[in-house]
């Protein structure tokens, strides 16, 4: 345990590329750890949008989920990102919901 921050540290989740090598073979250059999740949060971030919230990478181990009204939540992996998500808004997020595929078309024609 971190003594500064309190947080544990871990054997990584499983969409990060050091805890699962193989499922990522064959990539000619591997990113940076920090640089898989700020990519990794950048994406995240489009979905998340269309419920007024953003996630930020933190501490190099951990993300920042933070809500429309200020409200923070700090979350491991996205496993646990998107249940803080669904408490924090107190919505269901369902990725085949038309609204949030209907904005995410529209992000990508602004973009």
């Amino acid at each position: 345990m971190c003594a500064l921050c309190g947080m544990l540290g871990g054997a990584g989740h499983w969409t990060e590329s050091h805890s699962a090598p193989a499922a990522f073979a064959g990539r000619e250059h591997a990113p940076t750890l920090s640089r898989e999740r700020f990519d990794r949060s950048a994406l995240v971030n489009h979905v998340l949008r269309h419920y007024r919230l953003s996630l930020k990478p933190w501490s190099g181990a951990s993300y920042v989920l933070r809500g429309g009204t200020g409200k923070t939540v700090l979350v491991d992996n996205l496993s646990q990102m998107w249940a803080a998500a669904e408490k924090m808004t107190g919505l269901e997020l369902d990725p085949l919901d038309e609204a949030l595929i209907r904005d995410l078309h529209a992000q990508r024609t602004n973009d």
